[in-house]
């Protein structure tokens, strides 16, 4: 007998689903980050969890978005065989409105990055669709539904790699997990989908990524197969990397590893692996026909009692607006700062923007001599705020316009998340410039901190516009300093040589 699942239904499940995720943490995350902030012995990453513990707890209670980066939606749907859908309209079409609702909702709207054209116009659809769909048809009389956000920081982190039949996963892992630095916003987890094909593997790596965390569970009652053996062998082996939280340096990189396999051809062994990050966002839920989907919060008493405020005697108060650059200049790498007063923003389309009106000899709608930039796109604000969750996007990817801004803009600071390459680390030295690093996955936290905020320039570009933030002690740490050295470079390999000696825990 077939179950009718209807339209409005399956619609409203997805937008109450997407909504739900982008303000509550999966349960699992919450246990397994507490369990590594109380374990923590680097400062730096003790810190950095407390700020994403906190921002977790606030956006469950303000249900705000865990991180300004509301993601891309993938939405993974097991439809039975004896299921009919009350619509004329297509799955893709039916999951799209879904995101639509979700993502335009009055009461916590969330940010649209979703470009039509990814080579050309890169035009944003204003709504976040469309959603990417997998579709799979099994035996049964229910839809069983998975959905996630995925931030751009972490997806842009994703690698696949055709190894020989003969060659070692681990050694593939714990090579390439350092090469992706610390833009994807550790601590989360890696999900491994080996076999198949290349889309195949690929989609296996992504799908892992929903299962619950369990490596605690795990660790307590040991593996019962070779797979399970393998789990283990990676999380202890790249936590040992030290690359740990926010790539500061620390005991804890990820939480978990998931392995996913597929029969695969025998000259092949298709590798893939897509890192989650500090805002794992998902949701599983079954349609049998009886009405949308019901989704429980978690209940309050699952955070720990971590409430991050800003350390007045561990950090340096900065007055943003007599900032100089012999103050700059004075500033030690893995310095703690709190930055008050006015600074701007901008991020990849701002700078491309910049870059094209100096080539042409034209005038910037805004001065930025002796200002500090910030590589942010907030999300749109609500009831009495002045703006939405705020948190640092990938520095990365402004690398290649850092000499240019530091040269011809009077730029004297930035501040993002994760590290810096290498041609920005050498024009911050060669300008006597510093970078700044807040943490990733704690947007709302930091949106706390901004007291004013308002479009100065490049309004067109929606959330990549330049905004002035008016902040009042904004938590930041000094990543590179005026003489170029990079604590995620220091960090990592100072922890690195110290966990070889602290024995292994559960974590």
């Amino acid at each position: 007998m077939s179950v009718l699942i209807k339209e409005e239904d399956f619609i409203q499940s997805i937008a109450d689903g997407i909504q739900f995720i982008s303000y509550y943490h999966p349960v699992d995350y919450i246990r397994h980050l507490a369990r590594a902030y109380e374990r923590e012995e680097s400062p730096a990453a003790k810190d950095a969890m407390a700020q994403i513990l906190t921002n977790s707890r606030m956006c469950a209670e303000g249900k705000r978005p865990l991180c300004q980066d509301t993601g891309i939606v993938n939405v993974f749907l097991k439809v039975g065989m004896n299921v009919r859908f009350d619509s004329c309209r297509s799955l893709q079409e039916l999951c799209d409105e879904g995101v639509r609702r979700g993502y335009l909702n009055s009461d916590n709207p969330l940010r649209a990055s979703v470009l039509e054209d990814p080579l050309f116009t890169r035009k944003n659809t204003r709504d976040n669709t469309p959603c990417i769909l997998n579709v799979e048809l099994i035996p049964g009389d229910t839809v069983d539904v998975q959905i996630a956000s995925k931030g751009g920081g972490s997806e842009n982190k994703s690698k696949f790699v055709m190894l020989n039949p003969s060659d070692s996963l681990v050694d593939w892992v714990l090579k390439t997990v350092p090469t992706m630095g610390a833009g994807w916003c550790p601590p989360g987890m890696l999900g491994i989908g080996v076999g198949g094909t290349a889309e195949k593997a690929m989609l296996m790596a992504k799908q892992s990524l929903m299962e619950d965390i369990d490596m605690y569970e795990l660790l307590a009652r040991g593996p019962q197969s070779k797979l399970e053996e393998l789990r283990i062998e990676l999380y202890e082996k790249v936590n040992a990397l030290g690359i740990g939280a926010q790539g500061l340096g620390g005991l804890t990189t990820v939480l978990d590893v998931k392995i996913s396999t597929f029969p695969t051809h025998a000259a092949s062994k298709p590798v893939a692996m897509i890192p989650n990050c500090a805002a794992t966002r998902h949701a599983h839920f079954t349609l049998d026909g009886s009405g949308p989907a019901r989704l429980d919060p978690p209940a309050l008493s699952e955070w720990p009692d971590v409430h991050w405020a800003p350390d007045y005697n561990a950090s340096q108060q900065v007055d943003l607006n007599t900032l100089t650059r012999e103050q700059v200049a004075s500033w030690r790498p893995g310095q703690t700062l709190l930055l008050s007063g006015k600074m701007l923003t901008g991020r990849d389309a701002a700078h491309k923007r910049i870059q094209d009106m100096l080539g042409r000899g034209e005038s910037l709608p805004v001065d930025f001599a002796n200002r500090v930039i910030y590589y942010v796109g907030p999300v749109d604000p609500v009831r009495d705020e002045v703006v939405g969750p705020a948190g640092p996007t990938t520095a990365t990817r402004m690398d290649k316009f850092t000499d240019m801004m530091l040269a011809e803009t009077g730029l004297i600071a930035m501040i993002g998340k994760s590290e810096r390459g290498p041609v920005a680390i050498e024009a911050i030295k060669k300008h006597g410039s510093a970078y700044l690093m807040a943490v990733g996955g704690a947007a709302y936290l930091v949106s706390k901190a901004i007291r004013g905020a308002k479009v100065v320039g490049f309004e067109d570009l929606g959330m990549e516009a330049i905004y002035e933030f008016d902040v009042k002690d904004m938590p930041v740490t000094v990543a590179v300093d005026a003489q170029g050295t990079s604590v995620h470079n220091t960090g990592p390999k100072t922890w690195q040589a110290k966990i070889g000696k602290i024995p292994v825990a559960v974590a």
